[in-house]
């Protein structure tokens, strides 16, 4: 069995590493351009429909269901290339390499993050996050779920999770307890719905940005959160 470390930090990806609402915004774009305002929020339709029933965003998968209505459409090519090879080294949030860099010197750092099994490791190996962790990659359905693989895989005293939905951070606080320091990037527009901020606690590191992990005060508090369970 693999020894447990001190502490093993935990990174989410989408709007947390990475701005997924500017890919999101992108790909709108691109939809209206090649195929026309109607086309676009058919597809829209689609994805958000897709999510409800699968829990997670699932960009292919609606891709393929909106061709089931466009058959003979050829411009339906050239969306899944849009995807595919999409830039998301560029959408990174400022800071986010350097903090993960930070973090390694504390402890393993881990993606852990929901979506597909197809374009969300394509996303995390094209916007460098892949090599970042050294290939410490984890994506589930939903993550909350999910957390006794999480700690069989990387065992630790101590975890850190940094994500940009209250309810996750919840929800994983609810079964590790004070094994765990949950810490809130204030990005996205997750992280700014005022009703998403009242209907669940508080983080317990709440920073404004990714790149604020850098900073030693809050990396101090981590140390301190991790030492105060080991005596527990």
């Amino acid at each position: 069995m693999t020894a447990a470390h001190e502490r093993v930090f935990l990174l989410d990806v989408d709007n947390t590493l990475l701005d997924n609402d500017r890919v999101q915004h992108d790909l709108r774009a691109h939809l209206a351009s090649e195929v026309g305002i109607a086309s676009r929020d058919r597809y829209w339709e689609i994805f958000e429909a897709l999510r409800a029933e699968l829990g997670y965003a699932d960009y292919l998968g609606a891709l393929q269901r909106y061709r089931l209505g466009a058959m003979t459409d050829p411009r339906l090519l050239r969306m899944s290339e849009f995807l595919v090879d999409y830039p998301f080294a560029d959408r990174l949030y400022p800071g986010a390499l350097e903090a993960i860099a930070l973090l390694r010197r504390h402890g393993p750092t881990v993606i852990l993050s929901d979506g597909d099994v197809v374009f969300q490791p394509r996303k995390i190996q094209r916007s460098g996050l892949w090599e970042a962790v050294e290939g410490r990659v984890l994506v589930y359905i939903h993550k909350e779920q999910m957390l006794a693989d999480v700690e069989r895989r990387h065992p630790a005293r101590h975890y850190v999770m940094v994500d940009d939905k209250l309810r996750i951070l919840a929800a994983m606080k609810a079964v590790l307890g004070r094994r765990l320091t949950t810490v809130f990037p204030r990005q996205g527009h997750y992280a700014l719905d005022p009703h998403n901020l009242a209907a669940y606690p508080p983080a317990d590191v709440t920073v404004e940005c990714i790149g604020d992990l850098r900073l030693n005060p809050w990396i101090e508090r981590v140390t301190a959160a991790t030492g105060r369970a080991a005596q527990d």
